[in-house]
């Protein structure tokens, strides 16, 4: 297992060494610059600017310099905060994305996985139908439209919850957090059935039935265990996506998340920080798949990561 990991960690670090590369590159093909809105400045105070950032000198020799501080785990200074470091930034709006993350995730994948087992133990019924229905709203409706919609009457109507700013502690997540949960929702009520389903026609299952156990230890101890293995898979990277920040939700509910930071970084070309963002989730996201492989041994036995041939 440590020599699997040790492996996965080295084939981590040139992944983000490609993902740094691509993105510098490409980020600077983008039009305009951090300083092009600065209309009030003489073109002697933005040769100035310019320098100080480097700006002026030539690309590789900025992505050099980049490259290096990188390795040094500096990511730079914003245009946008008047030289605020890049990883206070992310540290400082971290909270409220991985709170609201958080709570979608858990609130979704809960909810799904009990309509996913309802849906398989109960088919061709209308429990299976009225699953079904749920999984196909929460797929085919876009997050934001649920978004707009529990503001409208959760939070304007009713005046349950605050429609939008983060002021109001734990309450000001709770329709972000339902509005995220919804896509988790739907993908872990559908692999759950279809999974299940495919398990319990499976001979095995028969003979457990056979030997007397009774409807929970077969649903439970045989049918869900073997259903997880692909529902964790395809979870790992939804759950990378909501925990460091949602790009539309946290914009409707003007919460001060990494998404909401990174909206307004693109809108500028603020550079440090739509690289520094985009190498934290790229970061996160690796660290997640590698739990998940690392997840499929504790999940079922019979998988082994270093061991074998394959």
């Amino acid at each position: 297992m440590a020599k699997y990991i040790a492996r996965r960690v080295f084939y981590m670090f040139i992944t983000l060494f490609l993902i740094a590369t691509a993105t510098f590159f490409l980020m600077k093909t983008l039009p305009g610059s951090p300083i092009a809105s600065a209309s009030k400045l003489t073109p002697d105070q933005l040769a100035v600017v310019e320098a100080k950032y480097g700006l002026n000198e030539p690309l590789p020799v900025q992505y050099g310099k980049y490259m290096l501080n990188l390795a040094q785990g500096d990511l730079g200074n914003s245009f946008q905060f008047k030289g605020a470091s890049v990883t206070d930034l992310i540290l400082n709006r971290l909270g409220p994305s991985f709170l609201l993350g958080a709570q979608g995730m858990i609130l979704g994948v809960f909810i799904g996985i009990i309509l996913g087992m309802i849906a398989a133990l109960r088919q061709n019924t209308i429990w299976d139908y009225g699953s079904t229905l749920i999984a196909i709203i929460g797929i085919s409706i876009p997050s934001f439209v649920f978004a707009t919609t529990l503001q409208y009457w959760f939070g304007v109507q009713l005046g349950w919850f605050p429609v939008a700013l983060w002021k109001d502690g734990w309450m000001s997540s709770v329709m972000p957090s339902i509005a995220l949960a919804m896509g988790p929702l739907a993908i872990a009520s559908r692999f759950i059935r279809t999974e299940m389903i495919e398990v319990l026609s499976s001979d095995y299952i028969t003979l457990a039935r056979s030997k007397g156990a009774s409807g929970f230890e077969v649903a439970f101890k045989h049918a869900f265990r073997n259903a997880l293995i692909p529902l964790v898979t395809v979870l790992g990277p939804v759950a990378a996506g909501l925990l460091t920040g949602s790009l539309v939700i946290e914009q409707i509910f003007a919460i001060p998340g990494i998404g909401e930071q990174f909206v307004k970084a693109i809108m500028i070309n603020d550079y440090s920080i739509i690289m520094g963002t985009t190498l934290f989730f790229s970061v996160f996201l690796i660290f997640i798949i590698l739990v998940v492989d690392v997840l499929y041994g504790v999940i079922d036995p019979r998988i082994r990561l270093s061991g074998g041939n394959n």
